[in-house]
């Protein structure tokens, strides 16, 4: 039985060349206080406690409805069930719809990303995932589980051959012209990453993520000029000095008021491990900047442009606080503030992966994972929140 490479350790390198845009951000020693912030609420939005509930994204669409999607269906962190759930809400978040089921694959259906178009098309993301074969392959060499459990995950396992599982590796994206009543089948995307693609002003998306088990695998963007029916590729994010690409993960893009385009990027390499960086395009994502890090330790992020320009990312924070932060930069992007504790109660570090929306009086949702005390699988939780 082949292994899978962990999250983690997919990328086997590009070296990609550096862009040659000069672009200092601050590390975050000596950042601005952050903007006074109000939690309204926090609570627990997800309707399935026997289900664990996995890395979300929340997106609003032009009429006011919020989208939430998330690998649900699930028995772990790490199993073979996962699925694509979506959840509406019409009233900002204060209630939420019963998960429609929109993408479940013959294996591991994982983080799940989603968008509303300028042209009204929904987006969903996700990526699928054999890293549950160990853990199934331990279990039936040591006799250690309990027997339903074991039966669950080989009937699982089971439903397609070897053949077909490594077949169905790949990132994905689903598309629905009709508000999310029918979606497409599953199409390549070419790249992944958490929270999907974003819209540009000039009509394009921009989807900044990673090329996931294909030899190649790039770190950089793509772009589709054709409402996400399609994808090409448009360049490489490039390298700093003695890091290894491989330990670039999970990106996340946002156009700028100045008409820049930021990414952020979970990195993994000894320079700054588990810390944000960030790099800039200021031609539209054909070249970019080198990155740099930020000096936010937390993992990974979302970047929302609020109404009046500034930026906002959340992140999730597995340490003590464990929960989720926030800061604001009222520069785009060349400077971020001290964090705001959107979440700071949570009792390990399973959680995390939040993303954002703004409502019309400025309200902001965020939307998060996390695996609670004394509940038995990872829910969703969301904060209503406000800046002063």
């Amino acid at each position: 039985m082949s292994v899978p490479l962990h999250r983690r350790q997919w990328l086997t390198g590009t070296g990609a060349a550096a862009a040659g845009i000069l672009f200092h951000v601050r590390r975050s020693a000596g950042a601005a206080a952050p903007p006074a912030a109000e939690i309204l609420e926090t609570k627990v939005i997800s309707h399935l406690p026997d289900m664990y509930h996995g890395w979300p994204t929340v997106a609003r669409c032009r009429n006011g409805q919020l989208l939430l999607v998330c690998s649900g269906g699930r028995e772990a962190h790490v199993c073979p069930f996962g699925r694509v759930d979506l959840m509406r809400s019409h009233d900002g978040g204060q209630t939420w719809t019963w998960p429609e089921i929109v993408l479940d694959g013959p294996i591991d259906d994982r983080d799940a990303g989603v968008l509303e178009t300028a042209k009204g098309s929904i987006l969903i993301t996700t990526f699928t995932s054999l890293a549950y074969e160990p853990g199934l392959t331990r279990a039936e060499k040591d006799g250690k589980w309990p027997a339903d459990r074991l039966t669950r995950w080989q009937a699982a396992h089971g439903r397609v051959n070897a053949e077909q599982r490594k077949a169905a590796l790949g990132v994905w994206m689903i598309r629905s012209t009709d508000g999310g009543v029918t979606f497409s089948g599953r199409y390549d995307s070419l790249v992944n990453s958490p929270h999907g693609p974003i819209q540009l002003a000039d009509g394009r998306l921009l989807y900044a993520g990673k090329d996931l088990w294909r030899p190649e695998s790039r770190v950089g963007v793509c772009q589709s000029t054709d409402d996400g029916q399609s994808w090409e590729w448009l360049s490489a994010i490039p390298v700093r000095d003695g890091d290894d690409p491989r330990s670039y993960h999970e990106l996340h893009a946002v156009e700028t008021a100045d008409q820049r385009i930021l990414v952020q990027i979970r990195n993994h390499n000894k320079a700054n491990s588990g810390e944000t960086l960030q790099c800039e395009s200021a031609d539209g994502g054909k070249t970019w900047s080198i990155p740099q890090s930020i000096g936010v330790w937390g993992l990974p992020s979302h970047l929302l442009r609020l109404k009046d320009g500034r930026l906002l990312m959340t992140y999730g924070h597995r340490r003590v606080p464990f929960g989720n932060q926030a800061r604001i930069s009222a520069d785009h992007g060349r400077t971020w503030s001290e964090p705001i504790i959107v979440s700071g109660d949570g009792a390990g570090g399973d959680l995390g992966y939040p993303s954002t929306v703004q409502l019309d009086d400025g309200t902001l949702v965020s939307v998060w994972y996390e695996a609670m005390a004394g509940l038995k699988r990872a829910v969703l939780r969301q904060t209503r929140w406000k800046l002063g």
